[in-house]
């Protein structure tokens, strides 16, 4: 991504130009918002009274997974999967050298960024002209893990209002089309027939059907948003962006070849703005329909792990 690079488009109707992303990218950008070794970003959204207005969320006492199973079968979608073996089983459960303990263990093991895993991104998991967040370089990245922007900045968790747009409802398809960008026009469509508005602090979850496509195509095309989108989300002051897919239309080639993930680019190095990818939306969004209310307390606990660029998660909704 260079000021020199090819100016033209690509061919999908919402395609923007170098220029115009980077002019976007300028726009949410929240560099030295919150000081200059901000490391959480746009979480500084989410303050002690966001925090207590979603414990007023839990009503019915009810909890939802936003989590796939541990990806451990190969596929198109998941050419590295997730290892899990035994260790010591319950077959042969006696542990070496302790005599009378009889136990099973096992181990587990991912490579959890691609299609497959259920994830949260660190901000210093994608680079805009090798930066992230706050104007860091990319080689802050060694070998060794990440000096800064990592996902231990999120050690003592996320806890926040969470709130389901579920694009496929509202639209009465079974599925957004994967050459369909989601804009901001539909995200306000669904705040409208939905009853509820995405505010300051709050995890913004999209669905758009990406499994219910998979079950209907054997293609590996996955929907996903409008770059726009972006500079709505930043005057909302969300401070958590998550979606079935990975938020970026896969393929995205259609967009911009210096550009191929524009949403984790916008979003992650330049808004500060965590990633939650491959979500499994399907039960959250069966719960909100059959309570008729798409907001919930949402908890996210990613991993401690320093230097990380992101973690496994398991995201709990609470109704």
């Amino acid at each position: 991504m260079t000021d020199a690079a090819d100016p033209r488009r690509g061919d999908h109707p919402l395609a923007m130009s170098d220029k115009e992303l980077r002019a976007l990218f300028g726009r949410v950008s929240n560099w030295g918002r919150w000081g200059a070794d901000d490391e959480r970003g746009a979480l500084n959204h989410i303050g002690p009274a966001e925090i207590a207005a979603a414990a007023g969320q839990v009503r019915e006492g009810r909890t939802v997974s936003l989590a796939r199973e541990f990806p451990t079968r190969p596929g198109p979608e998941n050419p590295w999967p997730a290892q899990h073996h035994m260790l010591i089983g319950g077959d042969d459960c006696c542990v070496p050298g302790i005599d009378g303990l009889q136990v099973s263990t096992d181990f587990i093991g991912i490579a959890f960024h691609g299609m497959a895993s259920s994830h949260i991104d660190a901000l210093c998991h994608v680079f805009a002209d090798e930066k992230m967040y706050n104007g860091r370089p990319a080689s802050d990245v060694k070998s060794t893990g990440a000096r800064a922007n990592s996902i231990f900045a999120l050690k003592d968790g996320v806890v926040s209002r969470g709130v389901l747009l579920d694009i496929p409802r509202v639209q009465d398809v079974a599925f957004v089309d994967s050459e369909t960008m989601t804009t901001i026009a539909d995200l306000e469509a669904a705040e409208r027939k939905l009853d509820v508005t995405v505010g300051k602090g709050d995890i913004l979850i999209v669905r758009l059907g990406r499994d219910v496509r998979r079950d209907r195509f054997a293609d590996q095309a996955v929907p996903g948003l409008d770059p726009r989108v972006t500079e709505w989300l930043h005057a909302r002051h969300v401070a958590v962006l998550g979606c079935d897919g990975v938020s970026d239309p896969i393929p995205n080639g259609r967009i911009h070849r210096d550009w191929a993930m524009p949403i984790h680019m916008l979003a992650l190095a330049g808004m500060g703005l965590h990633l939650l990818d491959n979500l499994h939306l399907e039960a959250l969004a069966q719960t909100c329909a059959e309570l008729n209310r798409w907001s919930f307390q949402l908890t996210l606990a990613p991993l401690p792990i320093a230097g990380g660029t992101g973690s496994p998660l398991n995201p709990i909704a609470v109704f």
